[in-house]
């Protein structure tokens, strides 16, 4: 009887373990069973970008060539020639902005990726280099080096002129956008005249090109300050999301060796944004001080990615991606690790490849003090559109007093929110009307939003975040009469303003 009683105890408890691992496993396998590993590439005669929401007619694609005096012989020549034709240009990299900012209707797309030389400087403390690089190439050549990027995003395949025109940040901590790093950049203007722009020469330029979005003239190459590649080691603390801004204040504004953090919350709907995970990395010395190690290419974990699609569609699965992040994080980052290794991240970690639906980003920036009354907005409304929330990442960012049309005139955290959504317009205009519901709680809440994305905003909220506004496309007419520099994002709110009332103030 008693070795029955085992038998049967034997048995339930296998069938636990069975129910809790077979699961999970089962979810994963048929993740991976159904991901797609390409995209389709976009039709000739067409331009898009990594939304591909933006398939658009161009006149031509037009790569610049990889030598610097030929590519700006031929780039002057273009630029006359679309001056006299009336053609309007757009420049693009790599393409990661989701509102058609790259792409000029019926025009031409210069694509700036083939001009990738760089060099840095005898003291290594400025990296000079082309502005279609990316930072996948970059960060090798700085970590051969010793040296590493101050400011960039949190995924390597962004070009240095992308970066640069949207004047992005990152997870470095306690730091201003990318424009701070900026020492001084060339710019080919639509007169065909190369400037030298810094904060004391073309200084008006400087200001308006960096975060400009294209629109003032192309970037040929810019110098950046750099940083040491250091040892990092890394800790997460969790807790719920409204505490979030004190645990910062707490373990990262006052604790100045940590140098990066970023946070997440949890978007599984029995705790919707109701939990948060921070991640610090501080400054480290390694028992018997051992050398960085090379910098090895960028990790792409198929588990990783397995985990992550699989919460698309899936409340399941986003509930399972928040438990394994939280169980496994210490085997995932390790005791330490390099500044450039955390840097050195590959974005099709993530990326949807269906043809069937597409993931488009939100960003919202609120002073630390308002972030909990931002979130209670998040779970309110959020759920009513009954859109596919997969993740919100949390950042620092201090006040930016370079740029014209800055988003960070003081200090702020950054909720960066990707969804998933079909690729349909009546999906779109879901998303447009949840997008202008979040626009206009950020904004009672004293915040801003992020102009790389999708074009949702309407021009009143968009002029409201961003009163600079009309004076900034006064300002591009007065550089460039003839409105040569073109986009989707010109064309939304620059052509309005500057046919409305004041813009010539």
């Amino acid at each position: 009887m008693k070795a029955h009683r085992w038998k049967i105890v034997f048995f339930v408890l296998l069938g636990i373990v069975g129910v809790s691992v077979g699961r999970p496993a089962y979810h994963l396998l048929r993740t991976y069973a159904g991901d797609q590993h390409t995209i389709q590439p976009t039709p000739s005669g067409y331009a898009d970008d990594v939304s591909r929401l933006n398939a658009t007619p161009v006149r031509a694609v037009w790569s610049v060539p990889a030598e610097a005096a030929a590519a700006e012989a031929q780039l002057v020549q273009l630029l006359r020639r679309a001056q006299a034709q009336r053609i309007p240009v757009a420049i693009a990299g790599a393409r990661h902005s989701m509102g058609g900012h790259t792409i000029a209707p019926d025009g031409i797309v210069i694509d700036m990726l083939p001009f990738q030389a760089m060099r840095l400087s005898a003291d290594k403390q400025i990296l000079t280099v082309q502005a279609g690089a990316r930072w996948a190439d970059i960060l090798p050549f700085l970590d051969e080096q010793g040296r590493s990027v101050a400011v960039m995003q949190s995924d390597h395949a962004f070009s240095v002129g992308g970066s640069l025109s949207t004047n992005v940040h990152g997870w470095q901590s306690k730091k201003p956008p990318i424009a701070a790093t900026v020492r001084s950049f060339r710019l080919l203007t639509a007169e065909g005249q190369i400037l030298r722009c810094s904060r004391t020469e073309h200084a008006a330029l400087f200001s308006l090109v960096l975060g400009g979005y294209g629109l003032f003239g192309i970037i040929l190459d810019a110098e950046l300050w750099t940083v040491p590649n250091e040892w990092y080691a890394p800790e997460r603390f969790v807790f719920p999301a409204d505490a979030y801004a004190a645990q910062f204040q707490e373990q990262v504004t006052e604790d100045a060796s940590v140098v990066m953090a970023y946070g997440r919350l949890n978007v599984a709907p029995e705790a919707f944004l109701e939990e948060a995970m921070l991640t610090v990395f501080r400054r480290a010395t390694l028992p018997g001080n051992p050398p960085l190690p090379a910098l090895g290419e960028a990790p792409l974990s198929a588990l990783e990615r397995t985990v992550f699609r699989g919460s698309v569609g899936s409340d399941y699965g986003k509930a399972l991606r928040w438990t394994l992040e939280g169980a496994f994080s210490g085997y995932t980052l390790g005791d330490y690790v390099t500044r450039n290794q955390l840097l050195n991240t590959r974005v099709d970690l993530y990326m949807n490849r269906s043809e069937a639906r597409t993931e488009v980003i939100h960003e919202y920036f609120v002073p630390p003090e308002q972030l909990a009354a931002f979130l209670a907005q998040l779970r309110h409304h959020i759920p009513q559109y009954e859109v596919d929330l997969l993740n919100v990442t949390l950042r620092d960012i201090q006040a930016d007093t370079t740029t014209f049309l800055r988003f960070a005139n003081e200090e702020v955290i950054a909720a960066v929110m990707l969804f998933s959504q079909a690729r349909t317009s009546e999906a779109d205009s879901v998303m447009a009307a949840l997008t202008q519901v979040l626009i206009d709680a950020c904004l009672e809440l004293g915040g801003t939003y992020y102009l790389p994305y999708r074009p949702h905003a309407t021009v009143p909220q968009f002029t409201q975040a961003y009163p600079q506004a009309p004076r900034f496309f006064a300002l591009k007419k007065h550089y460039d009469p003839h409105l040569l520099f073109s986009n989707r994002f010109f064309l939304n709110y620059g052509v309005p303003l500057l046919a409305g009332p004041g813009a010539e103030q």
